[in-house]
């Protein structure tokens, strides 16, 4: 029986490859979260870049908890089922007036998992209007299976090779994908998604988190992730630590860690350091 998420959304996601909004946090809790990571962003000197927008939830307790937030899980596993590992987490962040976007793409270009039984929630700590740069996403394009991507590495671009899909979006195919803080989205890993530039006076604060069953395998390298809900059967992936406490040692060297085992995935192919 699903917990949040309808048989009909249900239906709707896989027909669509995604599904918004689904309320997670009150208003109030949304802006606890934000100024927690304000906190730590002034702690580091400024905005969260580079390997510490990568695995967050190995750095902050606060990040680690919400990906384990029960009504984040409930809907995943609506669409995913009851054993639940938590891959990996971004912040995607754009400043007030800022350039930066993300160009059309697929997550699952680079990423080297076995399957494509991947669902990424992407929580809004920040109001996230249209104008604020929020995702749009191609409906139905997750069902064209691969698409070719080339990689830009433009400097204004958040991902982290700079990636775009070889092929047009047909004009008006996308959808926008408004959020209020505290309000999430969910889209498959094959989903053709974007964003432009924040032209609003305030940030726009996204927090991705990636869930995969057990049974999904890592075929590049070998990989780690954190069993969040229910059990893991297979033991595919070394197992991530939670931290015990903010930006302490241990979280520290595990984050470490693990951001440079994404690198091997991530840059797979190429000569590069890992800049995400």
């Amino acid at each position: 029986m699903a917990k949040v998420l309808s048989d009909a959304e249900v239906a709707n996601y896989r027909r669509d490859g995604f599904h918004f909004p689904v309320s997670v946090l009150s208003t109030a809790e949304a802006r606890s979260y934000r100024d927690r990571l304000e906190a730590n962003e002034r702690t580091l000197g400024g905005p969260l870049s580079g390997n510490m927008r990568q695995k967050p939830h190995l750095l902050f307790t606060w990040a680690n908890e919400l990906a384990r937030h029960p009504k984040i899980l409930d809907a995943v596993e609506d669409v995913i089922g009851p054993d639940i590992l938590c891959w990996s987490t971004t912040f995607f962040t754009k400043e007030a007036h800022s350039p930066s976007f993300v160009s059309w793409h697929q997550d699952a270009t680079y990423w080297g998992l076995s399957t494509n039984d991947v669902i990424t929630a992407w929580v809004a700590f920040a109001d996230a209007p249209v104008t604020s740069g929020a995702m749009k996403f191609w409906p139905g394009s997750h069902l064209r299976n691969q698409l070719e991507h080339r990689d830009t590495f433009a400097s204004d671009n958040l991902l982290t090779r700079g990636q775009e899909i070889a092929v047009d979006v047909p004009e008006g195919q996308g959808v926008d994908v408004p959020l209020k803080a505290g309000e999430m989205s969910l889209h498959h890993v094959l989903l053709v998604h974007g964003s432009g530039p924040n032209t609003t006076a305030d940030r726009r604060i996204g927090y991705a988190i990636r869930y995969i069953p057990p049974h999904v395998r890592q075929i590049k390298a070998r990989d780690s992730a954190m069993l969040v809900r229910g059990t893991d059967r297979y033991g595919n992936f070394d197992v991530d630590p939670a931290p015990k406490r903010d930006l302490d040692e241990a979280a520290l060297a595990a984050h470490q860690a693990a951001v440079e085992r994404s690198a091997k995935v991530l840059y797979d192919g190429i000569q590069s350091s890992f800049r995400a």
